[in-house]
């Protein structure tokens, strides 16, 4: 495959986490241009002190981390301490970081890094709420031709909500964000949770983790078995959705998903349906396609390219 540059919009909990150093992990056919952090799981402060400890664990702190919306485009946001912990990290205690983001509003870097770009050349990862992209988008509506892709981890069909009964919670905290996105006119791939529920990092998946020979792959461990718990116990199942790392997952080897090319339309305002990815898979509506919606996925061949790519992120002082 020919090297992507990618620009990873992230609220880091540790799956978050875990996606960012996959793209760490694979300088020979992705290429990190900057993090872009947004409020979501816990405030876009603590989103931010995530995202900044990920890179020093690894010593990568050539990356650039840009600072962007505290909170949805017109409703208040709604965090997830209870599923992560209160700073989005519970399980292992990560050092605070020393490297500080860099200057600049996250939507203002994505349209510099886009406009300054050859079109079609950078793709956005999208595994938050989609607020800094949607922010972009209608500060530069021209960004949206020059997008390569925008692969985007939220909504759900056939697996209901995981907020909600309707909706999925990356699209539930911006609906409005979500509709702008989805009618960009940007290609777009959608991995929701109909794909990453069929992803279970049990425990057999974990203490494979642990065993691969990089010096941060004990805390992931951690970090990931804690992140686990409240689906365990919420669904019953031997782990827990490792949702975000099929982004990246998805670029380096598509191979191991499959889905449709569909149209997919967000409900705004509906009490009950807030946020929920109506998604017509028949073409009943005869809309226009505008989401490469993921449904399968080869779980097994999902979690070896994930140790494989984490385990090399490191990079040695």
């Amino acid at each position: 495959m020919s090297k992507k540059s990618i620009i990873i919009d992230t609220d880091p909990s540790p799956d978050d986490s875990a996606a960012i150093l996959m793209a760490l992990g694979s300088p020979n056919e992705l290429e990190v241009l900057a993090l872009t952090t947004v409020g979501g799981n816990v405030s876009v402060e603590q989103t931010t002190i995530n995202t900044l400890k990920t890179l020093e664990i690894v010593n990568r702190s050539d990356v650039p981390v840009y600072i962007g919306a505290k909170k949805p485009m017109e409703i208040e946001l709604i965090t997830a301490e209870h599923v992560h912990g209160g700073d989005g990290f519970m399980g292992y205690d990560l050092p605070e970081p020393t490297i500080k983001a860099a200057a600049g509003f996250a939507p203002d870097k994505i349209v510099e890094l886009i406009m300054s770009h050859p079109p079609k050349t950078i793709t956005i990862c999208a595994i938050a709420p989609l607020t800094n992209i949607a922010l972009a988008l209608k500060k530069e509506p021209k960004i949206a031709e020059r997008i390569e892709e925008i692969v985007i981890m939220g909504g759900a069909r056939s697996e209901g909500g995981n907020v909600t009964p309707a909706a999925e919670y990356n699209i539930y905290v911006d609906p409005k964000a979500a509709k702008i996105v989805m009618n960009c006119g940007a290609p777009i791939t959608m991995l929701p949770l109909d794909c990453t529920h069929q992803a279970l990092s049990n425990d057999k998946r974990l203490n494979k983790l642990r065993a691969a020979n990089a010096p941060h792959m004990e805390a992931f461990y951690h970090l990931l078995a804690f992140n686990k718990i409240h689906d365990e116990q919420k669904m019953g199942t031997d782990g827990g959705p490792l949702h975000d790392p099929t982004v990246i997952a998805y670029l380096l080897k598509p191979e191991l998903f499959w889905g449709k090319k569909v149209n997919v339309s967000i409900v705004i305002d509906d009490e009950l349906t807030r946020g929920m990815t109506v998604v017509d898979w028949w073409g009943k509506m005869e809309l226009p396609i505008n989401v490469n919606y993921i449904t399968k996925i080869d779980v097994d061949g999902y979690f070896d390219l994930i140790i494989e790519r984490m385990a090399l992120a490191y990079k040695p002082v």
